[in-house]
């Protein structure tokens, strides 16, 4: 008996007779295996996954074979997709705060997945089993979860959430669209680990569609990477990581940013082709570095020849095992599996992995005439709180932060860490409820209403979500001429301004008279920086720059933020950000935030390097790195220890390796008194400067005070 629960062949979504948006996808899932879909914006993942649960956008239409476990659902009633939808085959969503409804409980919606496909289930054991989902998808507190509505919990909360409802009834397949988008690396790991939880419990196959690669490197046995609608290359996971044969690939690869050291990051020249625009013969031909003339004749098609650049592929015979899985396969005549073969639509592999693309020159030194004990930032014994629910939460308890003139300084942590609240606190421009903050060396405290109009033209900011902050009615050049217009800039002055900005980040001049719904996701993170930039501000705060950017866009985006902040006369700046190899790429220095005080701080090369606080080490070793040999091997998170309260001591001992193996009169330490906020690690017990950092889970093995 075949072992395949769901078998997609020529599979295609048109938006209109000349609009194809997939365009003929082939994919083979077993039972058990995980298969990763990567690929830039605007490459047809989602549709691909929407279209297999028959939901399409509206206007579109699907044709092509989708099999799950032998029931065709193309063409399928839509009462008997409901039937299958969310009990053989179930979907987690990307966005899971808009997939709930937001006037119920989340239990509540969890038991209603339960007795739809259960007609005799009760309500009250309904409810009782889903506390139970919740449980096994590692929700602390799942009673608490279960009675909490979708806008009470956090992205991690409710996205374990999602994955308990897309599994609550055993499904043979689960679509993940997206799953760990924007979230933060340790939150990341946790869903990371629920999902696999929640597929090995029902030996469900699962469809992973991402753009992060270091997620796809760890958890997947094999990858298919799409571009323009189609399939370009399929393989073990390991395989195509370590030799791609395909240049897009190889450029998706080079693309990322790592976090052993700072590198120029590749940029795939041009942008992916729009719908109806498509060109002949191989998609990627006009941003591909070893095309040929041959490559606009005829559009390649999937090979596991193994080939030279210059020979001409064979074409893969049209079989029905297209796309077999890493394990889980038909055993051959000798008992053993066989393996799946690396696949490339692509005439002319490259023989190499390495200079496939150009890639910028590393930003040289800064040379500045400002003497570097200048600063343009400090907070001193920041406190921050804000009422939620009636009741005043403490978001930043004691924060320490100083950014001298001519430095890039990251600020990091999880999410709930205080981060934001600290960055909002310094673009206010008023007095702190407790602490000093400091601005281009004005008090904040002492400033009046002109020194407040004065700073805030010195200033700019390049918030997470550009196309929110950025007027849909607005054309880009009144979008940028806003700020000069509120500092009563000439008209004169800023219709000469205009060009430059937009050269700066890289635009062309006719950008000026489009509005932003015309310019994809990484166009607009440049226009909101360009808007940052339009006053020539002396201090630069950028929240997630690069958040829920495909790496294509995000190296684009990181490497001009590398050639502004490297000129002499370039902005200090201070990066808000949860992604540490972006951090390596950009900072000079580096401090950590959990709990709403720093724990932390040092040149990038020292934290990142050779941290010397747990939290911090706790953060490295949840770092999914996009490498080969490290395929099914996602860190477990540490549970917390129990009996251990928040209490008055340090914020992380219930997580912390150390704090486990202390004797009990050391913990007595931990318990009852923070370190001192002076101290650059806000650590009773931190690792030695000289040890190295271990990767995956973490020990205090070696530690001083473990002993």
């Amino acid at each position: 008996m075949s072992d395949t629960v769901l078998q997609v062949r020529d599979l295609r979504v048109e938006f209109g007779p000349r609009r194809p948006a997939v365009r003929g996808v082939d994919l083979t899932l077993r039972r058990g295996e995980v298969l990763g879909l990567v690929g830039e914006s605007g490459a047809g993942k989602t549709l691909t996954a929407l279209a297999l649960l028959g939901l399409p956008p509206r206007g579109a239409t699907v044709s092509g074979s989708v099999r799950l476990s032998g029931t065709e659902l193309t063409g399928l009633p839509v009462r008997d997709l409901a039937r299958l939808r969310g009990n053989r085959i179930a979907m987690v969503f990307q966005d899971p705060l808009a997939a709930f409804t937001p006037v119920h409980r989340i239990g509540d919606q969890l038991a209603e997945a339960l007795r739809i496909h259960h007609r005799g289930m009760a309500r009250q054991p309904a409810r009782a089993r889903a506390r139970d989902l919740l449980a096994e998808t590692g929700v602390p507190d799942p009673g608490r979860v279960a009675r909490a509505y979708p806008h009470q919990l956090s992205g991690g909360l409710l996205q374990r959430a999602m994955i308990a409802m897309a599994t609550a009834n055993r499904p043979d397949v689960i679509v993940a669209d997206e799953p760990t988008s924007a979230l933060d690396v340790t939150v990341r790991t946790q869903v990371l680990a629920a999902l696999e939880r929640a597929r090995a419990a029902a030996d469900a196959a699962l469809l992973l569609v991402t753009h992060d690669l270091g997620v796809v490197a760890h958890a997947t046995d094999r990858v298919a990477v799409m571009y323009a609608g189609r399939i370009v290359e399929t393989g073990p996971t390991d395989a195509v990581f370590a030799a791609p044969r395909m240049p897009y690939t190889a450029g998706l690869l080079a693309a990322s940013p790592r976090l052993d050291h700072a590198h120029p990051l590749t940029r795939i020249p041009g942008t992916s082709p729009a719908l109806d625009a498509v060109p002949p013969g191989c998609a990627f031909a006009p941003r591909c570095p070893s095309r040929t003339h041959a490559c606009t004749e005829r559009t390649p098609e999937l090979s596991h020849e193994v080939r030279t650049s210059g020979a001409r592929g064979t074409a893969r015979p049209a079989t029905d095992n297209l796309n077999p899985p890493l394990r889980s396969t038909p055993p051959t005549a000798n008992g053993q599996d066989t393996p799946a073969p690396h696949e490339a639509a692509c005439r002319h592999p490259p023989a190499t992995t390495t200079n496939l693309f150009p890639t910028s020159p590393p930003p040289p030194p800064r040379t500045t005439k400002t003497p570097t004990t200048a600063t343009a930032l400090r907070i001193t014994a920041l406190r921050a709180t804000y009422p939620p629910n009636r009741r005043r939460h403490v978001a930043v308890r004691d924060a320490h932060l100083t950014v001298r003139r001519s430095e890039t300084v990251a600020l990091v942590g999880e999410s709930g860490a205080g981060k934001s609240t600290t960055l909002a606190r310094v673009l206010a421009l008023t007095a702190p409820e407790a602490g000093r903050i400091e601005v281009l060396g004005h008090d904040t405290a002492a400033l009046t209403r002109a020194d407040i109009r004065h700073l805030r033209g010195r200033i700019g900011f390049v918030p997470q979500h550009p196309a929110a902050s950025l007027d849909p009615r607005m054309t880009v050049g009144a979008i940028l001429a806003e700020p000069l217009e509120a500092q009563r800039t000439p008209r004169a002055e800023i219709a000469a301004r205009l060009p430059e900005l937009l050269a700066q980040v890289e635009l062309e001049p006719g950008a000026a008279d489009r509005h932003p719904h015309a310019f994809s996701g990484g166009q607009l993170q440049r226009i909101a920086l360009a808007r940052a930039l339009a006053v020539r501000p002396d201090l630069l705060l950028l929240d997630e720059p690069v958040s829920a950017l495909d790496v294509s866009l995000q190296a684009g985006i990181l490497d001009l933020l590398r050639r502004l902040t490297s000129r002499p006369e370039g902005p200090a700046c201070l990066v808000v950000s949860h992604d540490l190899p972006v951090v390596r790429q950009i900072a000079r220095r580096v401090v950590v935030m959990h709990a709403g005080r720093t724990v932390e701080s040092g040149t990038v090369d020292a934290v990142l390097g050779r941290p010397r606080h747990p939290y911090t080490r706790t953060l490295l070793s949840s770092v999914l790195l996009p490498e080969p040999g490290a395929a099914r091997r996602v860190p477990e998170p540490l549970p917390p220890l129990a009996g251990v309260g928040p209490g008055a001591g340090c914020a992380f001992r219930s997580h912390c390796p150390v704090y486990r193996q202390l004797g009990s009169s050391e913990r007595l330490l931990c318990d009852r008194e923070v370190p001192p906020a002076e101290k650059d690690v806000l650590c009773h017990f931190p690792y030695a400067d000289t040890e190295t950092p271990l990767r995956g889970r973490e020990t205090s093995k070696g530690h001083p005070s473990a002993h």
